[in-house]
């Protein structure tokens, strides 16, 4: 079987190196299973690509510097233990410059329907939340949903991102795939667990209830309120067969992710949201995952790279790692 995948990304990906502890498959850590080959990937556990953008941030109003994410994510994916042999490409960034936000919606996109198609699950490491409606063109475009396959938005985030803008930003983009979804003949299947009501005007909740929208608030998803979270999540993948998953790491609390363009001072807790993160993935059903909001210029040693990175970490491992429940 051919399994020769051709993508064209903006910027070639670089070689990952770190912490060698020597030979053999219990020494395994991350840089030493991503390969950078796109022209020749053999069925993989799954691709990278990543999303180098302001854009969507800077006409949001938000604090820029995202764009720098994606080398931040991967340094510090680069040295995290693996627990078992995996296969990891890293196909290289999309990179949006001189305004173009849409051109690289669609390069995106480009770049990402053609790994579903050879069946790799792409993780997209952003970049501004912008980078979910780019992830969503991809799938969009992909064999799976051209067959009929059901699509489920599950968006990981303090905000509902369903402003109604005249230009596409970091607030619009579920707003833009419902809008899409609805050219199509279909409603987009969207859930958002972890809302900040302060964090969202009541237009905002009005827009999500008239688009049908599922979702849990932040002091809705303690610890404590664990079988609540875990029926919505339950209930949310009974309703799809393939799910897009985005996580904006403003969803976690400003002492846990400082590092965004907009911290959280309430926030939900970082075991509730690797639960989440982990029963998706242990669902089968993940095609794309984006985490978005990642600004390295405004990070405290690390700390928001380094849980971004334990969050795609957990995502990739989740068969060899308990949830909560376990």
């Amino acid at each position: 079987m051919d399994h020769t995948v051709t993508v064209a990304a903006d910027a070639a990906p670089k070689s990952w190196s770190g912490r060698d502890d020597g030979p053999g498959k219990d020494n395994l850590r991350w840089h030493h299973v991503v390969g950078t080959d796109a022209q020749h990937a053999e069925p993989c556990d799954a691709a990278l690509v990543g999303f180098r953008s302001d854009e969507g941030v800077r006409r949001n109003k938000g604090r820029q510097g995202a764009r720098n994410g994606p080398r931040a994510l991967r340094d510090a994916l680069s040295s995290l233990a693996l627990p078992a042999a995996m296969r990891i490409l890293d196909v290289g960034d999309i990179e949006v410059g001189d305004g173009n936000l849409e051109g690289g919606h669609q390069r995106l996109g480009a770049v990402i329907t053609p790994l579903l198609d050879r069946r790799h699950p792409v993780l997209v490491l952003g970049g501004g939340h912008e980078v979910a409606y780019g992830s969503y063109l991809g799938l969009a475009h992909s064999r799976a949903l051209r067959e009929g396959s059901r699509l489920g938005v599950l968006n990981l985030d303090a905000h509902f991102d369903l402003r109604d803008d005249a230009q596409a930003s970091s607030g619009t983009p579920f707003l833009q795939m419902s809008r899409n979804e609805t050219q199509h003949g279909r409603q987009l299947n969207y859930w958002v667990l972890g809302v900040s009501q302060p964090s969202n005007t009541q237009r905002l909740f009005d827009t999500a209830d008239a688009l049908g929208v599922h979702y849990l608030q932040d002091v809705e998803c303690r610890l404590l309120d664990l079988p609540r979270v875990d029926g919505f999540l339950d209930e949310f993948l009974d309703s799809c067969d393939v799910v897009h998953l985005s996580i904006d790491l403003d969803v976690l609390p400003a002492a846990v992710a400082p590092g965004v363009s907009a911290p959280a001072a309430y926030g939900v807790q970082m075991e509730v949201i690797e639960h989440a993160c982990a029963k998706v993935a242990a669902s089968g059903k993940l095609a794309v995952c984006d985490i978005a909001e990642l600004n390295p210029d405004l990070d405290i040693d690390n700390r928001t790279a380094r849980t971004g990175a334990r969050l795609i970490h957990r995502i990739l491992t989740s068969k060899s790692a308990p949830t909560l429940q376990e």
